[in-house]
């Protein structure tokens, strides 16, 4: 058996992106745009946006449940960990997974993140196409190797 075996076939995914910085959000469009998968990605750029888009409120009514979340914790009006604490909370949204993509190396940071039940925590590297490489691996990972839950 190959490692090519293993692997699922690759897929699109719907990303929602959780992040306040425009140059991030510039960054992971052009990351993902360069990957080898067709993925659909939609932004959001506060905690309070990021809940309403999930739960598909306040102009969102109808939008496409993400395959994947990847959320910055530094976020405007509700943080990040508050974001992840809601959609873990909910048995509509819990399964959805979530990868936390913040500057943030703070252990306890790590620490409440996987408290909280994320997938993962990234700590986004600072060099543009060290970042940019990070969200490719994730999408790619995501789209080829992990087996998501159905809607």
């Amino acid at each position: 058996m190959t490692s090519e075996t293993l692997l699922e076939s690759p897929r699109a995914l719907d990303v929602l992106l959780v992040e306040d910085d425009p140059g991030d959000v510039l960054i992971a469009r052009e990351a993902m745009a360069a990957g080898q998968l067709s993925t659909r990605l939609e932004v959001v750029s506060d905690g309070v946006e990021a809940v309403a888009y999930l739960r598909r409120q306040e102009g969102y009514a109808g939008v496409r449940r993400p395959d994947l979340i990847l959320l910055d914790l530094n976020l405007p009006r509700k943080s990040g960990h508050e974001v992840l604490a809601d959609i873990k909370a909910d048995p509509d949204l819990r399964r959805i997974p979530v990868v936390v993509l913040t500057t943030s190396r703070a252990a306890e940071d790590v620490a409440r993140s996987y408290d909280l039940h994320a997938s993962v925590h990234v700590s986004k590297p600072v060099d543009f196409d060290d970042y940019a490489s990070v969200v490719k691996q994730i999408d790619e990972f995501f789209g080829s190797v992990a087996q998501l839950p159905a809607e």
